[in-house]
């Protein structure tokens, strides 16, 4: 017979939940839902928010998953919660993709590390704006790569100039062929708003307005469908300036899933020295693009995210589902 988890077990629980729906996401489409169960937090992917056009694999929704699932381990250790983590416990085809279990124990010294990233998680956001001309420090950069190495992916560096120039080439070739592609700008305009009711999409104070003076060379996704962002055109989004490739050693549903805690990890860290990142991912969206930049840059691993960091004025964060529609909670049960 199962005992039922205590009531403040659960409490911890949903506290782990709050932390995991602030996560980034692709499009900000929140794809996920969570379940506390007898002893566990589980994490599922809500596959009905996948952008087919754009993921039709579901690569990114997976590395979003990560995204989240990254929270959720910060915020238990930030709790003084010391949990086991099982991903695709049943398989990469089934829910939950992922699993926390409290155990009994003292937090590792990997999970004391976490728990100093959890007042980042509401500080962490998507930056747009154009980028000051100041060089990202050589030891946060070092600091970055060990981030992503600890969660199982790499961080490169991109630093040869024909190699960036090569980045903005195919990221310029694959921003063009994705607006050639009708549904493509279907998803874009059914997942930016204007509505500040709206709790996900992409909300038009988050993006620039969007027209022949923003001075990109890798550029920054057009979201501006309606002629409504609030940023500044002028956004200036350079190959001279810091440009980190994500990738992992194999292209599969659970390096996608550690692709996305490594993600996470970066981008707090980035927050917690006092910089920002913009995410450039239309050149690894487009099929041939990605394996030609891959090919290009001679990478032994599969690339997944295009970062570009620096300094930048703040932007507002962008709006989260609220909790009770994204969890099945045995305290809210009759």
């Amino acid at each position: 017979m199962t005992t039922a988890p205590a009531s403040k077990d659960i409490r911890t629980l949903r506290t782990i939940a709050q932390a995991a729906r602030l996560a980034p996401s692709v499009h900000n489409t929140q794809p996920w839902h969570f379940e506390i169960g007898t002893g566990s937090f589980d994490l599922h992917v809500d596959r009905s928010r996948q952008l087919h056009a754009l993921d039709p694999t579901g690569r990114q929704l997976t590395i979003s998953v990560g995204c989240a699932l990254f929270n959720a381990r910060v915020s238990a250790a930030a709790h003084e919660l010391h949990v086991a983590v099982d991903r695709f416990p049943l398989g990469e085809s089934q829910n939950p993709v992922a699993r926390l279990r409290p155990e009994a124990g003292v937090l590792s010294a990997e999970e004391a590390k976490l728990s100093v990233l959890e007042p980042l998680l509401q500080v962490r956001s998507t930056n747009r704006r154009r980028f000051a001309d100041e060089p990202v420090p050589d030891d946060l950069i070092d600091a970055l790569v060990l981030a992503a190495d600890t969660e199982g992916a790499r961080l490169t560096d991109v630093r040869d100039e024909a190699d960036r120039l090569t980045i903005a080439r195919l990221s310029q070739r694959a921003d063009t062929m994705q607006y050639q592609d009708g549904a493509y700008r279907a998803e874009i305009r059914a997942w930016t708003t204007d509505d500040p009711q709206r709790l996900d999409g992409v909300p038009a104070r988050a993006v620039p307005h969007f027209d022949a003076g923003s001075g990109d060379e890798v550029p920054i996704r057009d979201f501006d469908s309606t002629g409504a962002g609030w940023l500044p055109t002028d956004t200036r989004s350079s190959h001279n300036q810091c440009l980190l490739l994500l990738g992992t050693d194999g292209d599969h549903p659970d390096q996608w899933l550690h692709a996305g805690e490594a993600l996470e990890r970066v981008w707090l860290e980035i927050a917690r020295h006092g910089f920002v990142m913009s995410p450039l991912t239309q050149v690894v969206e487009v099929a041939g693009v990605r394996a030609a930049l891959r090919q290009e840059l001679r990478m032994s691993t599969y690339p997944h995210i295009l970062m570009r960091v620096g300094r930048a004025a703040p932007t507002a964060g962008v709006p989260r589902r609220h909790l009770e529609e994204l969890l099945a909670d045995p305290l809210a049960q009759p």
